[in-house]
């Protein structure tokens, strides 16, 4: 059964104590996945979510941000407001310099809608095969078409790495750049040998690929620092360290692993990117090309 088949199911909230990482990141970074929640009392849960999380608001997020030494964001809209962006958008308007955002549609919105979402920070639009009420891949052309002139981006959000394999054809004939989520759920037991990271690895020879990594404490069988991720890490940033974009996944809903504390998540950062020009890419450099933040010197 799919996680969008499954009834709707309370999430736990994330690790409130977030420790002070030992790496110290540079300056300019940006965490490329983070969500906000509520407060419910301002920003409903839609009904056909698949999820119920905890309020996880914009202060929430600013104090995790302080502790982390992070300085700027990409808030994905979360599934469990469905396609109403609100709480998103409000995030982006308290801090229009340091924060971008990817938006939940359908296709067919009016033009207005769309230019108003990006004049506020939106960059890029996100399709579902893991959570309801959203949008899923039939969206897909359509919305490439209709935010392509914007600049926009498509997310695509893998319930299963296979997936990736079945659009694999779609996305190559779209002429927008796409980001694949999560290591397009690739998981260390399929690994580099697998069906789905060669797509993914032609994919990226578009030249309008970009690989996500976060969340990636989901798909190890090993305990952290989850190393059998390491092989399928260290392949990517050899070929495309222009490509690649790190997120802390904040505040990991739908967890079926332990809790990850977000400090330990920063101290991976060395282990999956050992030099600092690498590290700058990931980190500052390709965050900003694609969201279309200010360079840093």
């Amino acid at each position: 059964m799919t996680e969008s088949a499954r009834p709707m199911h309370a999430c736990p909230g994330p690790d409130r104590h977030p420790r002070k990482p030992d790496f110290v990141l540079p300056r300019g970074t940006c965490d490329c996945h983070v969500h906000v929640f509520g407060p419910q009392a301002d920003f409903p849960f839609s009904p056909q979510r698949s999820y119920t999380p905890e309020d996880c608001t914009f202060a929430d997020l600013q104090q995790l941000h302080a502790t982390l030494g992070v300085d700027r964001a990409v808030v994905v809209h979360g599934g469990a407001h469905g396609t109403d962006n609100s709480a998103t958008l409000a995030a982006l308007d308290r801090d229009p310099a340091r924060l971008r955002g990817v938006a939940v549609i359908p296709s067919g919105l009016p033009r207005t809608t769309l230019e108003d979402m990006h004049r506020r920070g939106m960059r890029g639009c996100r399709m579902s095969t893991v959570v309801s009420g959203g949008a899923d891949f039939s969206h897909l052309e359509k919305l490439s078409d209709e935010t392509r002139d914007l600049g926009w981006h498509m997310v695509l959000h893998f319930n299963r790495s296979v997936e990736l394999v079945e659009v694999e054809a779609r996305l190559k004939a779209v002429r927008s750049n796409f980001v694949l989520d999560h290591l397009a759920r690739i998981t260390g037991a399929e690994g580099i040998g697998s069906p789905a990271f060669a797509t993914l690895m032609r994919l990226l020879d578009t030249d309008r690929c970009w690989v996500k990594l976060a969340s990636l404490y989901r798909l190890s069988a090993e305990p952290y620092p989850h190393r059998d991720m390491l092989p399928m890490i260290a392949r990517v940033v050899s070929a495309r360290p222009d490509r690649i974009l790190w997120g802390s996944n904040w505040p990991h809903p739908i967890c079926p692993v332990p809790m990850p504390n977000d400090g330990d998540l920063v101290d991976l950062v060395p282990l999956w990117f050992p030099d600092a020009t690498t590290q700058r890419l990931a980190l500052v450099d390709n965050p900003a090309a694609l969201y279309g933040f200010d360079s840093v010197a």
